[in-house]
């Protein structure tokens, strides 16, 4: 059995028959408790929209879309711990329409058109793949040089700056940074993914 997410306006009254929501200067309501959640739950909110879509950009789009759906709804939403699936549901069904609204044209030709190939495709799973399976290589290094190698190269840190963290010499950093970088580039999962 599930519990009913909207009512009526008249039942998102409080105890003393006043809504629950203050008007602005325009006469538009205004809910603090809706921009308090949006603040809270906007990331994870927009993790969902990006794995709806395969642009970010359309990503940010959908979501504004369904946050100003649930806005119009927010005084019949009865149960607020029941919000994020009130919104992924909004998501969902207007993904779900942008889709089914969208328009096709099909064209006859003697030839069909092949796009260019282009050269350096960013494609987000493949960059997804390399970063995880470039994780996976550093953490089989040993702790010190896992430490060197992040410093250096992910927290961008220069040799020296990397020595001073680490309390060793630049020589101890130089020569401990490239042995790791000669077992990464060694790594079998490294070499597949190249």
């Amino acid at each position: 059995m599930t519990t009913p997410v909207c009512t009526s306006a008249s039942a998102a009254a409080d105890p003393a028959g006043q809504t629950l929501r203050h008007r602005a200067a325009g006469g538009t309501p205004t809910y603090p408790s809706f921009s308090s959640y949006v603040r809270a739950r906007q990331p994870v909110l927009l993790r969902t929209a990006r794995s709806l879509t395969a642009n970010p950009c359309d990503a940010e789009d959908l979501l504004q879309t369904a946050l100003a759906k649930t806005y119009v709804a927010w005084e019949r939403i009865e149960d607020h711990r029941a919000l994020d699936g009130y919104v992924r549901r909004a998501l969902l069904n207007t993904r779900t329409s942008q889709w089914r609204k969208r328009r096709v044209d099909e064209y006859v030709c003697d030839e069909l058109p092949e796009p260019e190939p282009v050269p350096c495709a960013d494609d987000p799973a493949e960059r997804q793949a390399l970063h995880d399976a470039m994780w996976r290589a550093i953490t089989k290094l040993p702790a010190r040089q896992r430490a060197m190698v992040v410093l250096r190269y992910y927290e961008d840190l220069s040799e020296a700056q990397t020595a001073e963290v680490l309390g060793v010499s630049v020589g101890t950093v130089k020569s401990a940074v490239s042995r790791a970088l000669g077992k990464l580039r060694e790594d079998p999962e490294l070499v597949l993914v190249r």
